[in-house]
C-alpha cells in the first residue's frame, strides 16, 4: 500500500490524490501542515531534503517527491500514461509547461490571496502573477480549442497535472469565464470515472 504525504488544500498534492483514486489504488494518506513546519522537522527532512509536499512512499524505505514525477511513476503501464512514444514525449512536454509557466503563477496567486493575510506584503506581486498566468491559460484555451484532452484527445495525466491548480484558479483572481474551451475541458475533466474533488 502506497503512503502519501500531502496537504488537502495543495493542487500538487491533489493530482496524485486524483490519479490514486482514479487508479483505485489502495493508498494511506498522511496529512502535513506545512503552514505550521511539518515538512521541515528532522524526520520529514529524512523522508524528502527538499521538505516539500507531495511524497510519495512506495515500500519502506523507498520514496518519491515531486508531483509529477509521482504521476509518471504511477501512471506507468495504464491508459492514463500513452503507450505511443511521441505522445509520451507531448504528455511530459504539458507537464513541463505546468511546473514551469502554469503552476509557478497560478498556483502562488492562490497561495496569496488564499492563505497569506490581506496586508502582506507578498500582494503587491499579483499583478505580475496574474499576468503571466494569464498567458498560461491562453496557451491552454489555444490547445483545448482542437482538442478535447491535452494529448491525442485522450485523458492522461498531463489532463492531471494542469486540472489540480487551473480549476481553482479563480482563488487567486482569475476570470476563467475569458476561457470557454478551459471551462469546457474542466467539465469533461470532472465527468471522468471516480473523479474526486479537491479538498
Amino acid at each position: 500500500m502506497y503512503k502519501v504525504f500531502g496537504m488537502s488544500a495543495s493542487g500538487n498534492c491533489y493530482k496524485v490524490k486524483l490519479l490514486l483514486e482514479q487508479l483505485q489504488a489502495q493508498y494511506r494518506w498522511e496529512e502535513m501542515d506545512i503552514l505550521k513546519g511539518a515538512t521541515r522537522t528532522p524526520e520529514f527532512l529524512g523522508i524528502n531534503p527538499n521538505g516539500r509536499v507531495p511524497t510519495l512512499e512506495i515500500k519502506p524505505g523507498q520514496y518519491l517527491p515531486e508531483s509529477n514525477a509521482i504521476l509518471c511513476y504511477l501512471a506507468d503501464g495504464t491508459a492514463f500514461w500513452p503507450s505511443e512514444r511521441f505522445e509520451r514525449a507531448e504528455t511530459l512536454q504539458w507537464m513541463f509547461f505546468e511546473q514551469y509557466s502554469h503552476e509557478p503563477y497560478i498556483a502562488i496567486a492562490r497561495f496569496i490571496c488564499k492563505f497569506l493575510p490581506a496586508d502582506h506584503p507578498r500582494r503587491a506581486d499579483l499583478p505580475r502573477l496574474r499576468e503571466r498566468g494569464y498567458q498560461a491559460l491562453a496557451v491552454m484555451e489555444q490547445q483545448l480549442a482542437r482538442r478535447s484532452f491535452f494529448v491525442n484527445g485522450a485523458y492522461s495525466i498531463a489532463d492531471i497535472a494542469l486540472f489540480a491548480y487551473t480549476h481553482v484558479a479563480v482563488d487567486g483572481g482569475f476570470d476563467l469565464e475569458r476561457f470557454p474551451a478551459i471551462n469546457a475541458w474542466i467539465e469533461r475533466v470532472r465527468a471522468q470515472p471516480r473523479f474526486v474533488k479537491m479538498a
